[in-house]
C-alpha cells in the first residue's frame, strides 16, 4: 500500500514560481510510475507528466514551464512550476502505480485511469 501526500500549494501572483512536493510512504524508489495531474474548477483532470522512479529522470512538460523531478532517497516527487498564469489555478494531485515492464517512456504515456494510488491534492491559486 502506498500513501501519497502533496504539499506546497498556495496563492501566488502571476509570473511567480512554486514547487509542489509529493511524499510517498513505502518504497517507491523502483518499479513505480508516478505522475502529476491537476484539475481546474469545472474542468476534467489533466495529466502533466509522469516519471519512472527507477531512474532519476527529470521531465519537462509540454508547456515548458513545469519540471517534474524526484528524490528517490526521500521517496518524494516534485513539480516545479515557473511563470505561473491564472489558468494554472487548480487542485494538483500526484499519483502512483506499480509497474512491471517499467521505463520512462512507458510511464510518460500513462493516463489518469492507469494510476491506482492518489494523494488528496494541494490547491494552487494564481492571481493576475
Amino acid at each position: 500500500q502506498v500513501q501519497l501526500v502533496e504539499s506546497g500549494g498556495g496563492s501566488m501572483q502571476a509570473g511567480g514560481s512554486l514547487r509542489l512536493s509529493c511524499a510517498a510512504s513505502g518504497n517507491v524508489a523502483s518499479n513505480y510510475c508516478m505522475g502529476w495531474f491537476r484539475q481546474a474548477p469545472g474542468k476534467e483532470r489533466e495529466g502533466l507528466a509522469g516519471v519512472y522512479t527507477g531512474t532519476s529522470s527529470t521531465v519537462y512538460d509540454g508547456r515548458g514551464r513545469f519540471v517534474v523531478s524526484q528524490d528517490n532517497a526521500k521517496n518524494t516527487l516534485y513539480l516545479q512550476m515557473n511563470s505561473l498564469k491564472p489558468e494554472d489555478t487548480a487542485m494538483y494531485y500526484c499519483a502512483a502505480v506499480q509497474c512491471t515492464y517499467c521505463s520512462q517512456t512507458y510511464c510518460s504515456k500513462l493516463r489518469e485511469y492507469d494510476y491506482n494510488y492518489w494523494g488528496q491534492g494541494t490547491r494552487v491559486t494564481v492571481s493576475s
